[in-house]
């Protein structure tokens, strides 16, 4: 299949595969969102292999789902929450240890990187000391008054050009106003530990990287020299590529980039820390759905499947990314539309879709779904988000 903007390529699957997601089907219904987790802790061996000395911060935000995070958890991950209830779901794999060792583990483990935080939140995130990023002096006030213990992580602004979803748009504070920001929160009596950026999500020009590391080392410099405060960590946040098509360069090739900018920028003890969330989860999950209706509309095959873009396939709107929908017979193909289950015409997954002519009751399946798709499913209509079936869970 042909590559098109975000569009995945697409990648037969073979017959065990197939027949391990058939027997699912068959065994939990549809529409079934499988997640691999063997190839979760590939991801993240992957990830360290290449980025040894960069500690991995998994992004929540991109699958939230428990189990998920348990299996990082187990294989010694950190975490990037971005809101209360993700911060409770790292905290259910850690309430049982007595409380010091709670919060040396948040403090080490956990960094809350949303820069815009509800008072409440920092109310209930102080007394963990967490760290937590900021932009702009108005949170620095909110911080002082209702979270001054925590460690504070200055955001700063980025190129992000080419990525498939850009951030700086929304946060970030310019260069020219980071050390003046680090100098407030200093006479402020408040702590910063650190600098962060994002280059957006799923970037691929990586000249992102090389601009922001150079940003930083810059700010970096001058904050040691008007503050006398040595910031002790850079997070380098995220937007590692998941190589949806092969014109998608590997994480070897951004690693060797990173890595040698690094040494040459940034001093020896500095901290690095990243928040990969696609990386690690994209390709770890597939889902099958079934044929619910079939008709021929506007001169072509028109499918009716009972998971859309209200759901899994929620992706394709807030995330900017196509899922090729595959079918498991075998056949000549056609050009064909695929419709999700709701009485929305905004329910559309793709009118392009090369498929055999397909019945009712046909099983069809996305893969490389796992990042910002089911995370994002809602209740539309009365139709419940698909269920999560998980294999390969034991280490």
């Amino acid at each position: 299949m042909k590559t098109e903007g975000n569009s995945i390529v697409v990648h037969h699957i073979d017959a065990k595969r197939k027949e391990l997601l058939q027997n699912l089907a068959k065994e939990h219904g549809t529409p079934i969102f499988v997640v691999d987790h063997e190839q979760i802790r590939k991801n993240y061996r992957q990830f360290k292999k290449h980025l040894p000395n960069v500690q991995v911060y998994y992004a929540v935000k991109a699958n939230s789902n428990p189990d998920i995070i348990k299996t990082l958890y187990d294989i010694g991950c950190s975490f990037d929450v971005a809101s209360m209830p993700e911060f409770m779901l790292v905290y259910e794999n850690i309430k049982h240890l007595p409380e010091s060792e709670q919060l040396d583990w948040i403090y080490n483990k956990i960094i809350y990187a949303n820069t815009i935080k509800p008072k409440e939140t920092l109310q209930a995130l102080d007394h963990y000391q967490p760290l937590v990023t900021f932009d702009n002096i108005e949170e620095l006030k909110k911080i002082k008054k209702f979270g001054p213990n925590a460690g504070l992580v200055l955001r700063i602004r980025v190129p992000n050009t080419g990525s498939m979803v850009e951030l700086s748009s929304k946060f970030g504070a310019e260069s020219g106003d980071a050390v003046d920001l680090i100098e407030e929160a200093v006479n402020m009596g408040l702590t910063v530990e650190g600098l962060s950026f994002h280059v957006g999500s799923q970037c691929t020009n990586f000249e992102n990287y090389i601009q922001a590391l150079e940003l930083s080392a810059n700010i970096l410099k001058e904050a040691w020299t008007r503050t006398g405060e040595k910031i002790k960590l850079l997070d380098i946040g995220g937007g590692f590529p998941v190589k949806y098509h092969p014109g998608v360069k590997s994480i070897r090739t951004l690693a060797k980039k990173i890595n040698k900018e690094i040494e040459r920028l940034l001093p020896p003890d500095i901290q690095i820390m990243a928040e990969p969330g696609r990386f690690l989860v994209a390709n770890s999950c597939t889902l099958v759905s079934k044929v619910i209706g079939k008709a021929f509309r506007d001169g072509k095959p028109g499918y009716y499947i009972n998971d859309g873009v209200y759901h899994t396939y929620s992706g394709q709107v807030f995330d900017h990314c196509t899922y090729p929908v595959l079918s498991f017979k075998e056949g000549e193909t056609q050009i064909s539309a695929v419709f999700g289950p709701t009485c929305d015409a905004f329910d559309t997954i793709t009118l392009s879709a090369e498929l055999p002519e397909l019945e009712i009751d046909d099983l069809v399946y996305s893969e490389n779904i796992g990042a910002y798709s089911h995370a994002s499913s809602t209740y539309f209509n009365g139709f419940p988000p698909a269920k999560v079936v998980h294999i390969n869970k034991q280490v």
